[in-house]
C-alpha cells in the first residue's frame, strides 16, 4: 500500500509480487546519470578552491587525513568507497561485527565529532566530495543514502525487502532523508526504508524537485544533521 499523505510505501503490505508497480523507468535513470555527471564536472571545478580549504582546515584543526573513506553498499547491490569531508576523530578500527556497527552509527551529540565536523554536517558541507563518486556512477545527486556495508549487512537480516532499494543509484540527498532525517535503529530504518520505495514508485524528475528545493529548507534549519 501507498500513501500519498505520509509519502511512504508500507512494507506490511507488499509481497514479491508487488514489486513490478516499484519498477523506476529506465529511461530516465539513463537520463539521470548523464546530468549527473556533467552537473558533478561542473560543480567540482566550481567548487574546488573551496574544497581545499575545507580539507586544509580539517587538517589543522584535528589529526588525521581532510578525506574519510568508506565501502557502502551501491547500486544493484555493487558496494563502492564513498568519500566525505572528516568530520570525527580518527579512530582505530572496529574488531568485531556489532563494534563495527557501533562505529558505523552516529548518535545525537555524537563526542566523536569534532568542532567544525559538527559545523560541516550541519551544512552538509561534509558530502561535497561525493561529486568523485557521482562522476564515477556509483552515486547520484538523488537517491536511497548509501549505508555502511556492516549496517547494510545487518539491515537486510532484519528488515524484509531491504535489499529493493539497490534498484537506483544512492544519492547525497534523498526523499528519506528530507522526510526523516538521520536514523540507525532498526525500527526507525523499516520507516526509512517506507520512504525509499516511494521515491522508487514515484522515481521522476518532478520528484528529484521537490527534494531538491526540500533539502534547501533542510540545509538552513539543519534538520536531521547528526
Amino acid at each position: 500500500m501507498c500513501r500519498a499523505i505520509t509519502g511512504r510505501v508500507e512494507i506490511e503490505h507488499l509481497s514479491e509480487n508487488n514489486f513490478g508497480s516499484l519498477i523506476p523507468g529506465m529511461a530516465y535513470i539513463r537520463i539521470k546519470q548523464v546530468g549527473d555527471f556533467l552537473t558533478a564536472i561542473a560543480i567540482g571545478i566550481i567548487l574546488l578552491p573551496a574544497l581545499i580549504v575545507i580539507g586544509f582546515a580539517i587538517r589543522i584543526s584535528s589529526p588525521g587525513p581532510a578525506l574519510f573513506r568508506q565501502r557502502r553498499m551501491g547500486y544493484r547491490g555493487r558496494p563502492f568507497t564513498v568519500y566525505k569531508f572528516r568530520t570525527m576523530r580518527s579512530a582505530a578500527p572496529a574488531t568485531d561485527a556489532a563494534n563495527a556497527r557501533a562505529a558505523a552509527i552516529t548518535v545525537d551529540d555524537d563526542d566523536r565529532i569534532t568542532s567544525l565536523g559538527s559545523i560541516l554536517r550541519r551544512l552538509r558541507l561534509d558530502e561535497l566530495p561525493q561529486v568523485i563518486n557521482i562522476a564515477r556512477g556509483e552515486m547520484s545527486w538523488i537517491g536511497p543514502r548509501p549505508e555502511a556495508m556492516v549496517l547494510s549487512d545487518w539491515y537486510e537480516t532484519e528488515i524484509p525487502f531491504y535489499r529493493y532499494r539497490h534498484i537506483v543509484r544512492p544519492g547525497i540527498t534523498g526523499w528519506a532523508q528530507v522526510r526523516q532525517g538521520h536514523v540507525a535503529d532498526v525500527a526507525d530504518v523499516t520507516s526509512k526504508l517506507q520512504y525509499d520505495f516511494y521515491y522508487i514508485k514515484y522515481f521522476s524528475p518532478w520528484l528529484d524537485v521537490l527534494i531538491v528545493l526540500r533539502t534547501l529548507r533542510t540545509i538552513f534549519t539543519g534538520f536531521g544533521a547528526r
